[in-house]
């Protein structure tokens, strides 16, 4: 037997041997980050200054350079989340990923978001071309000059990244305004819903003005609409959220504007952001940028700092298009021929597939890509300002991250095109501001809520609204501004940006802490970015505390939420016993009468079964048209509560053990590592947090799934935290989720994570033990 021990110690040495191997390649694609580099390129000197977190500090002595560098950095530390970006938007995921992904690529080809970003690149100034140009160069300089391994996910994929180019760094914004424009879902939900329940039903759903014409969906089944719904690509779907406030002097301890913004996106890995800073003799920069794009989209340059949430300003339209003889649809001025393009799109290991794309007068047709028959030949087209060609937004940020002033931003922003956003703004002056500069269509007739036709051109968008007719609000009386993607005009406003919004939980909040006298400082800020307090606890506990108690259970469940101030803590069982509650509440009411659409409805709807509760609905919701009897609002919330108990024993075991944060846990995970079998440990970074869907510390939940786990998981929040005190900007703090790192072997790729969950802010500025790396230009040899 002394052979078979001999045997298995030599293999179990190779296999050692092997996996030391393979672990140092893997550590060859980790970026160098000290010492001196020639780069192709390079105009003079640049210092890249690393903390020990990984956030640089980029000092060039020209913009060319300081972009280069940039762009760099950027391919070090994101190159495979850059690359995917790069092949999303442009639908080139199939060659990489196989046929598993031709539906998300049929769907950006018909999009044409790349063709879009081209037009983009002509329309824009020649110093903005000239810092895409320079961004390029410097993450090809990178590609170029890499003397290990390419990050992991490209061995894995046999995959060789092409040379970076500036319209490559225009598609990101394309992205971001299709992501960040949702209103073509709630259209085709509309539409949808008009099958099943009749238009003042379906208004109800939506605690709002009544929707306009919802007869002049033109015949058109549900089902077209539910399969658009279904075909839009996971990537491109509706994500809107964001808190931005800001006080002036009047209102802070050291008599200058504080200024705080958390940005709300999907949670993954890496993080969308990147934090940098960038400093040239002519200007500097420090804040969040993106990797792919040269410019910082939130942050502040030394004397004025902005931050950003989403307007909800409803910039999209689905039109329903009769089509005329073959290849031609009908139009106000007669028939006219579909504009048609060829895409072919490669496929791993498989043939190429050859797509045509047809467009009208209004936009791309997206139900050619649905197994769906459209009556009479009708096709649906769409309507988006963020695929309109001529958009100047990138030019926009170059020139707002050099602004000195709020005047200067306002300037900056009246080039800013895609999505419409919600600009706060303050100044080392002491002003402070709020814009929501961007495109928003002027329409003929209607609102928007539904599908129109477009033949006639009854509902045609004429133009868009004029920059002096947006929203804007210059240092009020009241000494601060607050957005938290809550309606942000009055009634009297006289234009259209959208007939609904979001509800208005985490405004109502931020407004009643900074309504408290007191003069705030920096710290002040960071607390209110954690404030974990539901709004939609202290709304509709009053409407369910006199449930009826049918069992001890009940009884004790409604004691004990009756003595909770609705605090959204992890630690506690009572958001989690709530929260389910009003989930299963939300089911119960509606489920019935949506039937199979009600999974498309689905979500976290409070103020609407608020309405319900309180008897500010017609429609008697409460009532299961399932069943033989006609159930009360009473009858539905005992009932609830029981089933809640019930499914949160059998999930989390006894009621004693219950915590929040079990079932609300924050998870990030890789694009790839997360879908393979064996690599899944390099994914899945989690986390417990305080707050819910509906707090200033927001952790949005889709309440999608078969277990509570699934329904409640964090997948939507704060990914970056800022807080700018323009008495001393070097003292800004700022926070990511994750890392810097896209690299699983990189420290920076998890060190982040813990002080992210516990709300800490760091300032960026080099360290004692900063690594500190030249890059010098490269000189030729002739």
């Amino acid at each position: 037997m002394n052979w078979v021990r001999g045997g298995s110690v030599t293999v179990i040495a190779l296999v050692l041997g092997a996996v030391v191997v393979v672990y140092g390649a893997a550590l060859s694609s980790l970026p160098r980050t000290s010492g001196m580099l020639a780069l192709p390129g390079l105009r003079g000197e640049v210092k890249v200054v690393r903390d020990t977190l990984g956030i640089p500090v980029i000092t060039a002595s020209n913009s060319f350079d300081a972009y280069a560098a940039l762009g760099f950095v950027h391919a070090q530390d994101r190159l495979f989340q850059m690359d995917f970006l790069r092949r999303l938007a442009s639908g080139r995921l199939a060659e990489a990923l196989g046929a598993a992904a031709l539906p998300s690529d049929r769907f950006m080809r018909t999009l044409g978001l790349r063709q879009a970003a081209a037009a983009s690149l002509g329309a824009v100034d020649a110093e903005t071309r000239a810092a895409l140009e320079a961004y390029a160069a410097g993450v090809n300089a990178f590609l170029a000059t890499r003397d290990g391994l390419l990050p992991p996910e490209f061995l894995i994929l046999r995959l060789e990244p092409e040379p970076w180019t500036p319209l490559d760094s225009l598609l990101w914004q394309r992205l971001m305004a299709l992501r960040l424009s949702g209103n073509w879902h709630e259209e085709a939900l509309r539409a949808s819903l008009l099958d099943v329940l009749p238009p003042e039903r379906v208004a109800e759903l939506w605690p709002a003005p009544d929707p306009d014409g919802p007869t002049t969906i033109g015949g058109l089944s549900g089902a077209v609409f539910g399969a658009l719904i279904d075909a839009w690509p996971e990537a491109l779907r509706p994500t809107l959220a964001s808190n931005a406030w800001v006080l002036d002097g009047s209102r802070t301890a050291n008599g200058a504007p504080l200024l705080a913004n958390d940005p709300h996106l999907g949670l993954g890995l890496p993080n969308v952001w990147y934090l940098a800073e960038v400093r040239t003799p002519d200007w500097r920069v420090s804040g969040a940028t993106v990797p792919g794009v040269p410019f910082h989209v939130v942050g502040h340059n030394g004397r004025m700092a902005w931050g950003m949430t989403t307007t909800h300003s409803d910039t999209m339209d689905l039109f329903i298009e009769d089509s005329a003889e073959p290849g031609f649809y009908h139009t106000p001025d007669g028939p006219q021929p579909f504009a048609t393009r060829t895409e072919a799109i490669a496929v791993r290991d498989a043939d190429a597939e050859v797509l045509v794309v047809r467009t009208t007068r209004h936009g791309p047709v997206v139900s050619d890509l649905l197994n769906v028959a459209l009556p009479d030949g009708s096709v649906l087209a769409l309507s988006a300002t963020a695929l309109e060609p001529e958009d100047r937004t990138a030019e926009a940020l170059r020139r707002l991250n050099r602004a000195p002033s709020w005047a200067a931003a306002e300037q900056a922003l009246n080039h800013y095109h895609a999505p419409q956003q919600n600009f706060l703004v303050a100044d080392d002056t002491g002003a402070i501001g709020f814009l929501a500069p961007g495109r928003v269509p002027v329409r003929r007739a209607g609102q928007g809520l539904v599908p129109h036709p477009g033949a006639e051109g009854a509902f045609d968008w004429t133009g868009w609204l004029p920059p002096d007719a947006l929203p804007r609000l210059e240092s009020p009386p009241g000494g601060h501004i607050v957005n938290a993607n809550n309606r942000p005009v009055p009634n009297s406003y006289p234009h259209l940006l959208s007939v609904y919004w979001p509800d208005p939980y985490r405004a109502e909040r931020i407004e009643k802490v900074l309504g408290a006298s007191g003069q705030f400082i920096q710290e002040d800020m960071r607390r209110l970015q954690l404030d974990a307090l539901s709004g939609v606890f202290q709304d509709l506990w009053p409407l369910m505390a006199e449930t009826s108690q049918a069992t001890p259970a009940a009884a004790e469940a409604l004691q004990q939420l009756g003595a909770w101030d609705g605090t959204m803590d992890a630690d506690m069982a009572e958001p989690l016993l709530f929260t389910a509650w009003r989930l299963t509440l939300e089911r119960a009411l509606f489920a019935d009468d949506l039937g199979p659409l009600y999974r498309r409805w689905e979500g976290s709807h409070p103020r609407l079964v608020e309405r319900v509760l309180s008897g500010q609905t017609a429609s008697a919701w409460c009532d299961d048209v399932t069943t033989p009897q006609t159930e009360s609002c009473a009858d539905q919330l005992a009932a609830s509560l029981e089933n809640t108990l019930t499914s949160l024993e059998a999930e989390f075991g006894p009621a004693e053990t219950w915590r929040w944060g079990t079932a609300h846990r924050a998870r990030l995970d890789h694009p790839l590592f997360s879908r393979l079998p064996g690599l899944d440990w390099l994914s899945g970074l989690s986390a417990e947090l305080n707050g819910s869907d509906e707090t200033v510390n927001r952790g949005g939940f889709s309440a999608h799934g078969e277990d509570w786990r699934q329904r409640l998981a964090r997948n939507h929040g704060a990914g970056l935290r800022a807080v700018y005190d323009l008495a001393d900007l070097e003292s800004s703090g700022f926070m990511i989720a994750a890392g810097q790192s896209g690299h699983p072997l990189s420290p920076h790729y998890r060190d982040l994570m813990a002080p992210w969950a516990q709300g800490r802010l760091l300032p960026i500025r080099p360290t004692l033990d900063a690594k500190v790396l030249l890059l010098q230009p490269l000189r030729s040899t002739r």
